[in-house]
């Protein structure tokens, strides 16, 4: 571990700027790039490679019940999460668009207490519901009427990022009740190939393949979209799968609000977007309410832990038994017992 603690820091850096930068990566890549096909492509190219690469290293071959479970994930994460964010950026800039997606820890506190009884793990601390209250106030701030501090962003493009990340939220809700792969690498390349395909056929439906011009496309727009591919899906997610493996995962959900602000300081640096007094304070509020709800927040336990539960309360153990029992509260008490948001590859 120690010879190889200088990655640590790298793949810290990799999570922080790479999924930083990937907003302003899909205006660029959505100027002359049509959203849905050009989310498809991008999903459908980076889990084919992941899940070469996967199958390669030698993990199993998925059953008919994880392609169910990943697809849904799929659906709900990359169709309905980062679909929308593209189609959204057609109207928002990408620091905007970067800070309200950054709601979705909000909206997992919400699904997890108010949500079907399947998810429900039951109603937040108070610190936490304190979070869920400002980052809502921090929205109506951002999105709310009139000229107040700034102009407000476009309501329908907000309308899409706020379901993209209600998407983005139960999708992380549900995602430990389903059957999915052991392998996260394994998982995320068949959740990219489920959703990048679902994707497609979402664009051919809305007509974008047909009103689709090659000879317009810019070279800024296909270097954006290589970069999500080659940065955004691959090395970014394999430094998150290494900090996952190697970090507690409190320190690993940080990115969920440094992120925001590598966007919104890319966004202003590069493309000349507004940072009016409005953007700053529902900026602060927001980004203050998800590091409330990310540091105080609990995350519920995997059926890992519930499994090892029920193990350790059965009452016929004796001899070797209990030093299985004591090894298995050991795995127990391991941060990685309890499952990290999904992450918005």
């Amino acid at each position: 571990m120690r010879e190889r603690s200088w990655l640590i820091p790298l793949a810290f850096a990799a999570i922080y700027l790479i999924w930083g930068s990937t907003y302003l990566a899909i205006r660029f890549a959505v100027e002359t790039l049509p959203p849905f096909l050009m989310a498809g492509v991008r999903f459908v190219v980076a889990g084919a490679l992941l899940y070469v690469w996967a199958r390669l290293r030698g993990e199993e071959r998925p059953s008919a019940a994880n392609w169910r479970a990943t697809a849904i994930l799929g659906g709900l994460l990359l169709l309905g999460g980062n679909g929308l964010v593209s189609w959204a950026e057609l109207r928002v800039a990408s620091g905007p668009a970067a800070l309200l997606v950054s709601t979705i820890p909000l909206f997992v506190v919400l699904f997890e207490w108010l949500g079907p009884h399947s998810i429900r793990v039951g109603p937040p601390t108070r610190l936490v519901a304190i979070g869920v209250a400002a980052g809502l106030a921090g929205i109506v701030l951002l999105i709310g009427p009139g000229d107040l501090l700034g102009a407000r962003i476009d309501l329908i493009g907000a309308a899409a990022l706020i379901a993209a990340a209600l998407s983005w939220s139960f999708g992380s809700a549900i995602s430990r009740r389903l059957p999915q792969p052991a392998s996260p690498i394994l998982g995320t390349a068949m959740q990219m190939l489920a959703g990048g395909g679902l994707l497609l056929f979402t664009g051919i439906v809305m007509g974008e393949a047909e009103r689709f011009e090659p000879a317009a496309v810019s070279s800024e727009s296909l270097l954006a979209l290589a970069y999500l591919i080659v940065f955004g899906s691959l090395l970014a997610f394999t430094a998150y799968v290494y900090l996952l493996q190697n970090v507690a995962i409190t320190k690993v959900a940080t990115y969920a609000y440094v992120n925001p602000v590598v966007a919104l300081g890319l966004g202003w640096a590069l493309a000349g977007e507004e940072l009016s007094p409005r953007m700053l304070i529902a900026s602060a509020i927001i980004l203050g309410a998800v590091m409330l709800i990310t540091t105080q927040r609990r995350a519920p336990r995997s059926q890992v832990a519930e499994d090892i539960d029920e193990i350790l309360d059965e009452d016929a153990i004796s001899g070797t038994g209990r030093e299985l029992r004591d090894q298995l509260r050991s795995v127990r008490a391991d941060p990685r017992c309890s499952e990290p948001m999904v992450r918005r590859t």
